[in-house]
């Protein structure tokens, strides 16, 4: 951050959208796959992403322009290392983290609006459709903890346990990283039917299934949750919630857990000033858009939330510059 603002320092800050829109069109449209190994002119790539062709080759001269394209002899090919990042096939794929910030933005841009009204932004789906968006949304979240899973996993113990339930387990990262490290220890992953499909595929070619109980469901809606756990993950959930919604999910999960059973959240904390960590204060951002009540939340909220719902022993357990700060406490 600037110590002295100048005017070409808020204008760099306002320039920033453009280059996000463009990789995020590519994403969207899949630019990277359809240049394909052999590369592509502009009227072969805008028949492959049904485009328009003045459209398609503005586009695609300016991902030249950035470097994800090369631009030779009227033909763009990938550059090094784009396909494995922006094809759904590719070994570093981030694609469906673009695809999802690509809907953010769309939010995010309505900013002053939900300031003004206090009410989230109507969300319209991308050109891919909503359940192409929903898909990209839980394997963005694959993408988020693919490479902290194991290590913070390791990082906290792992703790003992013999049975964990996984809420709202997404695309399985946390429950296949937990069961690898626990080789004796089973699982419950919970969550909305859309969803188990994709922690199914994710958990069979991890080999972990048959380890896993799968169920469907929705805690906003569901008076109760699957029981018998002696250990609750809920990861990223607790900053999409109210302080009330937070509350009343924890009781579900206090019901839930066997005596003695531990729960971990896994989420941003702030410090009591909430502008640190400064991503935690633009992740909030993101929730204002998007929720109703969601936010960055402290650890002594937190605690209080905890709290109310009958655990003890609250600490944070791991603090962390971002999303994985871990807070734990003990169903008494």
């Amino acid at each position: 951050m600037s110590e002295n603002w100048t005017g070409e320092d808020v204008l760099r800050l306002s320039r920033g959208f453009q280059a996000a829109c463009v990789i995020h069109a590519a994403a969207e449209l899949d630019v990277v796959a359809a240049v394909g190994e052999g590369g592509a002119t502009a009227e072969t790539l805008a028949e492959e992403i049904a485009g328009d062709l003045r459209a398609t080759t503005v586009l695609a001269d300016a991902l030249a322009a950035m470097g994800v394209l090369i631009k030779e002899g009227g033909r763009y090919a990938a550059a090094p290392g784009a396909a494995d990042a922006l094809t759904a096939e590719g070994t570093d794929s981030v694609l469906a983290m673009v695809r999802h910030q690509a809907n953010c933005l769309r939010s995010w841009s309505r900013l002053a609006d939900v300031v003004r009204s206090g009410r989230p932004v109507e969300k319209a789906p991308s050109i891919r459709g909503a359940r192409a968006d929903q898909e990209a949304f839980i394997e963005a979240m694959e993408v988020a903890s693919r490479a902290a899973a194991g290590p913070l996993v390791e990082a906290i113990g792992p703790p003992a346990f013999g049975h964990l339930l996984d809420l709202g387990g997404g695309p399985a990262t946390w429950t296949i990283a937990f069961l690898r490290a626990a080789p004796d220890a089973k699982a419950t992953l919970y969550d909305r039917p859309d969803v188990i499909g994709i922690a199914e595929r994710h958990l069979r070619e991890a080999g972990l299934l048959e380890r896993v109980t799968l169920v469907a469901g929705d805690f906003y809606v569901d008076p109760s949750l699957p029981d018998g756990a002696d250990l609750a993950w809920v990861s990223a959930i607790a900053h999409q919630n109210s302080r009330g919604q937070n509350r009343e999910l924890l009781r579900k999960v206090h019901a839930a857990l066997a005596p003695g059973g531990r729960v971990l959240i896994r989420d941003v904390v702030m410090d009591a000033s909430r502008t640190q960590p400064a991503g935690g204060a633009l992740f909030a951002i993101n929730m204002l858009v998007q929720t109703c009540g969601g936010g960055t939340f402290t650890f002594g909220e937190l605690r209080e939330d905890l709290a109310a719902a009958g655990f003890a022993e609250a600490k944070l357990l791991r603090p962390d510059r971002y999303m994985n700060s871990i807070v734990q406490a003990i169903r008494a």
